[in-house]
């Protein structure tokens, strides 16, 4: 990965939690964990529109997000955990049996509207 790097935190959300009653499958749960959230200064810099589908890197793989706008740190990106995260992590525990799941670093770059 050559580009920006932004360090990205996976998270829950009390909505995720919700939806879980109603199953992963859901639209709702899907709209959930593909959505990402990024900094707007951030976004303006790499050329993101709100809304724009966005590819995010990391040494272990890619996926794809709507992102969004909002209160989070600049260089910082947050997503629900969810399938397009795992895509994300690498399978390295460290003893744990959990592969680390906080403060990744990742390239996130914007793709052409379909």
């Amino acid at each position: 990965m050559a580009g920006k790097r932004y360090l990205m935190n996976p998270i829950r959300t009390t909505k995720q939690g919700q939806q879980i009653n109603v199953g992963k499958d859901s639209a709702t749960y899907q709209a959930i964990v593909n959505t990402m959230t990024m900094h707007p200064d951030d976004m303006k810099e790499a050329g993101i529109a709100p809304g724009a589908s966005v590819r995010v890197r990391s040494d272990n793989g890619e996926a794809v997000f709507l992102c969004q706008e909002g209160k989070v740190p600049a260089g910082m990106i947050f997503v629900p955990y969810g399938p397009p995260t795992c895509h994300l992590m690498g399978q390295t525990t460290d003893g744990t049996g959990m592969p680390t799941s906080k403060g990744w670093e990742v390239e996130v770059e914007p793709l052409p509207p379909a």
